[in-house]
């Protein structure tokens, strides 16, 4: 008999003879279920474990029996609903560098460009920037290694490394076929989540939108562990300009961690409810806002759209509860679960499940679910009047626009596209500038 079928029955047993055992030493109704309860696992378990026996030992091919175990508990996870899954050992490394936005390299976006691997841009401050690569240089080598007919992600893969591990590449500068050999430190390259709405001379993010009437702009990609403290030093930098007003863009922000928005809800409220928590196995949990933080003065508008959902429909559902923002835009996508990440092995994997739902501040969890209707209360919506829908070719433009500024920064705009407007923003500026129309308030044009 398989070893790994007597492995899980002698587990089921045991299991199975401590329950049983702990439930005929008394008469309780409960404990009577608990004992039906694991005499039908014992018995779901051994299907189980046949199955795998007879899959290990009579595929026409040989098979990983790891690969097997992995598979059947992604099968189980995924039967759940869409958000759960179980994360195997070899994709552990970069889902924690997804939770927490870093990974070891030198800091360089790449594309391939006309048969060639160039750079779209460095990370400002990054290995690759100081060591002078800059956009449009093209990567020919890497450890002298040919980098032709590889592509983006496989590059992706050659710079990785340990940190403080040397990477030679060879560049040919822009406009020169000369071929530079460059040796570069890798270094662990954080990835911002907080971004404003260009980048000065200095590479660094402007986080003021209209410089005249003091209007902020912040934009939260996704809520990693790093958000909330990237998030306080920008509104402390709009603190110091005297910002009056502010947008706050969650559009296309798919989430991330819960307790990210959380806190960064707390820094726009005094007081309130924030959100609350509850699922079968989880007591229900509630969190409020503290007196004393950041920005809890100033008009805000809140931009969502059909891809705003999770931690950033936490987020701009308590702020509009709370009547401390208006919310402008398009219906957000309705993700009212919260999913949890349970370490397996050690901490080799991991298990994401859904194991909760989220309630906004009016008690409203605002989950889409598979047969939810267009009129049914999903989402977060955008306040009355403010519902600014983009057709499917101003969504293409909003996307490329975005790409100019998150990726291709430093190049020159083409002089013969005109300038992008973006007419979710436009709506958005123009609402807090009404908000601060008053004769005390608006501050006159600057004299030519």
């Amino acid at each position: 008999m398989n070893r790994m079928f007597v492995a899980v029955l002698c587990l089921v047993a045991t299991v199975a003879g401590f329950a049983g055992a702990k439930t005929w030493s008394a008469v309780d109704d409960n404990k009577k279920s608990a004992a039906e309860r694991a005499r039908q696992d014992f018995e779901l378990m051994r299907l189980f474990a046949d199955a795998y026996e007879q899959i290990d030992g009579n595929y026409v091919r040989e098979v990983d029996r790891r690969e097997l175990v992995n598979a059947a508990i992604q099968g189980m996870a995924s039967h759940l609903d869409q958000y759960s899954t179980y994360v195997a050992p070899e994709d552990m490394t970069k889902f924690e560098q997804h939770l927490e936005q870093e990974f070891v390299g030198i800091g360089i976006h790449v594309n391939a460009i006309g048969g060639r691997l160039e750079i779209v841009s460095p990370l400002p401050g990054s290995p690759a920037f100081r060591a002078g690569l800059r956009s449009g240089d093209a990567i020919v080598e890497i450890d002298s290694k040919s980098t032709n007919g590889l592509t983006p992600a496989e590059i992706g893969k050659m710079l990785a490394g340990p940190t403080g591990r040397p990477v030679v590449v060879g560049v040919r500068k822009l406009g020169s076929e000369t071929t530079e050999q460059v040796t570069i430190i890798r270094e662990l390259i954080q990835l911002p989540t907080v971004v404003g709405i260009s980048r000065g001379e200095d590479q660094q993010w402007k986080f003021m939108l209209n410089d005249e009437q003091k209007i902020g702009y912040v934009r939260i990609t996704h809520f990693a562990r790093n958000t909330a403290s990237e998030l306080k030093v920008a509104l402390e930098t709009l603190n110091a300009q005297e910002v009056r007003a502010l947008v706050l863009d969650l559009r296309s922000n798919p989430g991330g961690l819960m307790e990210a928005s959380i806190e960064m809800a707390d820094m726009f409220l005094d007081s309130g409810s924030i959100v609350s928590m509850k699922g079968r196995a989880v007591p229900e949990k509630k969190w409020k806002a503290r007196p004393g933080n950041t920005l809890t003065n100033v008009p805000m508008a809140v931009l969502v759209n059909r891809l705003s959902a999770s931690a950033s429909e936490v987020l701009s559902a308590c702020l509009q509860d709370n009547k401390r923002a208006t919310i402008i835009g398009e219906r957000s996508w309705g993700k009212g679960s919260v999913q949890n990440v349970v370490p397996m092995e050690s901490g080799r994997s991991a298990l994401k499940i859904t194991t909760a739902s989220y309630f906004r501040p009016s008690g409203v969890n605002i989950h889409r679910f598979p047969e939810s209707k267009k009129e049914d209360d999903w989402g977060v919506k955008p306040d009355e009047g403010h519902l600014v829908e983009l057709s499917k070719e101003q969504w293409q433009e909003w996307v490329k626009a975005r790409e100019m500024v998150d990726i291709h920064y430093g190049q020159a705009a083409d002089p013969a596209t005109p300038p992008y407007v973006d007419a979710q923003l436009e709506h958005a500026t123009s609402f807090l500038l009404s908000q601060l129309k008053t004769a005390a308030e608006i501050v006159p044009p600057a004299t030519p």
